[in-house]
């Protein structure tokens, strides 16, 4: 399950041009203290923090709170200002920015400490008329839907941006002429603690059935753990994607399809650690792409119940709570497949399809990053700084065997890109369904 090549193009039109003409700029008040976190990042993750961010472990940190901080204050203003606030983002200097329409409100965001861009519609009537879009898009007939990739909101540009099959149907597509602030877009169809516990990032497989000798290859899936969790009531769970379980491709199978870590000798003697218990996607999950893994005595006595999630080579990272996503933040991914690739936030909110192998589409809706994500990452854990931002469920370089040939292959097209399910909303949803008070394992970060 991937998504359009062309989905990253699209959001990333504009979203690479971040440094902006600021009305006023100012650095938020508080202090960021992160020095003693720098130090306990595993020497791997800090590799690919360099080498995918061109940044320090303490600058990786301080963003990805200054992300969070900026959120939160995006929040209050929206609420008190609807009509005014139009956006918010770090842009590739770390300075936060916030869009709003109108010179009183950048006065008072300037006076607040962060750099303002005026724009020309507000974040709730981009939302309002990107909700009308998706409406007419799902009316349409299917051989004229599926030319379109997906739709997101540019914050950046103040836009909301359809991406479109490069195709006959595609460019005679009749557009909606109520939407506010519309873009087409054509385009082509080491060192460190070793813990040898499955954690966050890692393998499992799953089956309709209960593995056997004569189970077959093509009968198993492969996903990613995300993260470990637990219900008020002490039971273990393991956070991942939804269409990782079986029950979302074969709705016949029922829910309960066990979960196992896999034998790489004889994968039939894999040891079952528990079993999905829920699982929700597309329209009916608002969305949402998630599946929670009821972990079994033997999921908890291998690790899994620990608040980490795995690096390369082995080593962990510590999570320390969760968070939402924001543009530009830094962010950093696990997967089975290509273990921790680093990236940025390039989109708060997108609506795009994913492809299911019984041939059915769902519109999954979550934040946009430019992690390399490969087949087999799905359900992994991503990062910013040490909390928990979501779970991986599609991406555009999929089939490709590294990450290294998806670079190059989709470098003209603008690069790797991946969707997250963002996990707060992940647990909200759970927690209002199933009434279980659900939350990501943590630890306290370092004094």
């Amino acid at each position: 399950m991937r998504l359009p090549l062309a989905f990253r193009a699209a959001i990333l039109a504009s979203a690479t041009l971040l440094p902006v003409t600021a009305v006023a700029q100012a650095a938020p008040h508080e202090h960021l203290s992160t020095e003693k976190q720098a130090e306990q990042l595993p020497p791997d993750l800090v590799e690919a923090i360099s080498r995918d961010l061109k940044l320090t472990p303490q600058q990786y940190l301080d963003r990805a709170e200054l992300a969070q901080r900026l959120g939160s204050y995006a929040d209050g203003l929206r609420t008190h200002r609807p009509d005014s606030y139009a956006g918010s983002w770090l842009g590739t200097d770390g300075v936060p920015v916030v869009a709003v329409t109108t010179t009183e409100a950048a006065h008072q965001v300037a006076r607040d400490g962060y750099a303002t861009k005026m724009a020309t519609v507000s974040a709730n009537t981009l939302e309002t008329a990107l909700a009308q879009l998706n409406s007419w898009i799902t009316g349409l007939p299917k051989d004229v839907s599926s030319q379109i990739n997906s739709t997101s909101i540019d914050v950046l540009d103040n836009q909301i941006v359809i991406d479109v099959v490069n195709s006959p149907i595609g460019r005679a597509l009749n557009l909606p002429t109520l939407l506010a602030q519309l873009k087409v877009v054509l385009t082509p169809g080491g060192p460190g603690p070793v813990h040898q516990g499955p954690q966050g990032g890692d393998t499992y497989v799953t089956t309709a059935k209960p593995l056997s000798h004569e189970t077959q290859p093509n009968e198993i899936g492969v996903c990613s753990f995300g993260f470990n969790s637990v219900a008020g009531n002490g039971e273990s769970y393991n956070i991942s994607a939804g269409h990782c379980d079986p029950s979302q491709e074969h709705p016949g199978v029922g829910a309960g399809s066990p979960v196992y870590l896999p034998d790489y000798q004889d994968v039939s003697r894999s040891t079952q650690i528990g079993a999905f218990s829920n699982s929700a996607m597309g329209v009916e999950a608002d969305g949402l792409d998630y599946s929670l893994i009821k972990l079994n005595d033997a999921g908890v006595a291998a690790g899994l119940n620990a608040p980490s999630v795995r690096g390369a080579n082995g080593t962990t990272v510590t999570v320390t709570g969760t968070a939402r996503p924001v543009v530009g933040a830094p962010i950093c991914k696990s997967g089975q497949t290509s273990t921790f690739t680093c990236g940025l936030v390039i989109a708060e909110s997108v609506d795009a399809p994913l492809h299911m192998e019984d041939g059915t589409t769902r519109l999954v809706r979550g934040f946009a990053g430019s992690t390399c994500t490969l087949s087999g990452d799905s359900g992994g854990a991503i990062l910013t700084g040490t909390r928990a931002l979501g779970v991986t469920s599609g991406s555009n370089s999929g089939g490709a065997p590294s990450c290294v040939e998806a670079n190059l292959v989709l470098a003209p097209d603008g690069g790797t890109a991946s969707i997250g399910i963002p996990i707060e909303k992940i647990l909200d949803r759970a927690n209002s369904k199933l009434g279980n008070d659900l939350r990501v394992r943590t630890a306290s970060a370092p004094a």
